[in-house]
């Protein structure tokens, strides 16, 4: 190889990593990948950066961000904390938030919030009807009747009311629904790929911490 190839090759593979470099570096753009609340909502720890991840256990959508998301959680930066939850747009939804809060307060999160997702969406099973819930819980080695009970308490109806109430405060139309430190807003809809969703996640938290 002569020096004007190489320089030719050199010139080609630095221009690619100039493309790619760039592309990666795209900022994300107000209106089209996030949006900025016109309520703002305090966070439970300033020294945080909050995510909330507003979701619904029969939202295809949500099913198919949830592994990616999954994986975001495993390099969690440490000025960031996360927290799941059950959005209650409609009437029928209010029995998937009674399922979280219930396996969150018997500490199964961990356990069972992966397989919940697959047994409604992969297996197809009705997990909103009531007796088969309570059926299918029994076969996931949990105390049915421990469960039931919790499931049913006033702790957990709180804790669905409240949900409910910040669904309103943050003016939510849909799920997935990311919000980044009680101001910024993406969603499953507002970006082509769940892997875009997870980008414009991460470009959002940076946002916030050059703000601070």
């Amino acid at each position: 190889m002569n020096r004007q190839q190489f320089q030719a090759i050199f010139l080609l593979l630095l221009s690619f990593c100039l493309i790619s470099s760039s592309s990666v570096r795209a900022e994300i753009v107000e209106g089209k990948h996030y949006t900025v609340l016109t309520k703002p909502q305090p966070t439970e720890d300033s020294n945080k950066i909050e995510v909330l991840e507003f979701f619904w256990y029969g939202c295809p959508h949500c099913y198919h961000l949830h592994p990616h998301l999954k994986a975001w959680l495993a390099t969690l930066p440490s000025d960031v904390s996360f927290r799941y939850v059950p959005a209650n747009l409609r009437a029928n939804w209010v029995t998937a938030a009674k399922v979280f809060y219930a396996i969150e307060a018997m500490g199964k999160t961990d356990t069972l919030h992966d397989l919940i997702y697959d047994a409604i969406h992969r297996d197809k099973i009705d997990l909103h009807n009531e007796s088969i819930l309570f059926d299918w819980i029994e076969k996931q080695g949990v105390d049915r009747k421990k469960f039931e009970s919790t499931f049913n308490s006033f702790a957990v109806q709180n804790q669905v009311a409240r949900s409910t109430q910040m669904v309103r405060q943050y003016q939510l139309t849909g799920v997935p629904a990311l919000i980044v430190n009680g101001k910024y807003m993406t969603s499953g809809g507002m970006n082509s790929t769940p892997q875009g969703t997870i980008d414009t996640l991460n470009a959002l938290i940076e946002k916030v911490r050059k703000e601070k």
